[in-house]
C-alpha cells in the first residue's frame, strides 16, 4: 500500500487532486488509518489513477470520468473514448474552418486597403 505522498509521486496528481478526487468518489483510498487519518492506496488505485491522468488529458470532465470509474467492467470504455475522439475530431475541422474564415478575411481586407 502507498502513502498519498508516495502515491501522488508515482500518478503525477497531486495530494490536493486526490483528496478532491476521494471526496467526489472518483478515486477513493483503499484504506484509512482511524488513528492517524492517512489514507492508502494499492495496486488497483494505481492502474485507476493512470486511467484518470490519461482521461484528464483527452479533456475528459470529471462527470465523463466517474462514468468510465463506475462502470468497474470498463465494458462501455470503448465506446467512450472513441466517441471524445470524434468529438475532437470535430473541433479540430471546425477550428480549421474558422482559420480559412480568418484568412479569408485577411486576404479580403488587404485587397480592399490596396485599393485605396
Amino acid at each position: 500500500m502507498y502513502k498519498v505522498s508516495e502515491f501522488s509521486k508515482m500518478t503525477g496528481l497531486s495530494k490536493e487532486t486526490l483528496r478532491y478526487y476521494a471526496e467526489i468518489k472518483l478515486l477513493d483510498p483503499v484504506f484509512i488509518d482511524l488513528n492517524n487519518k492517512y489514507r492508502y492506496y494499492d495496486n488497483g488505485s494505481y492502474l485507476v489513477a493512470l486511467l484518470l491522468v490519461h482521461l484528464r488529458r483527452f479533456n475528459f470532465t470529471i462527470q465523463e470520468m466517474l462514468t468510465v470509474v463506475n462502470d468497474e467492467s470498463f465494458e462501455n470504455l470503448e465506446q467512450i473514448l472513441l466517441k471524445k475522439r470524434q468529438g475532437l475530431v470535430n473541433q479540430v475541422q471546425e477550428l480549421n474552418e474558422l482559420i480559412e474564415e480568418m484568412d479569408d478575411f485577411f486576404e479580403f481586407g488587404m485587397e480592399g486597403a490596396e485599393d485605396d
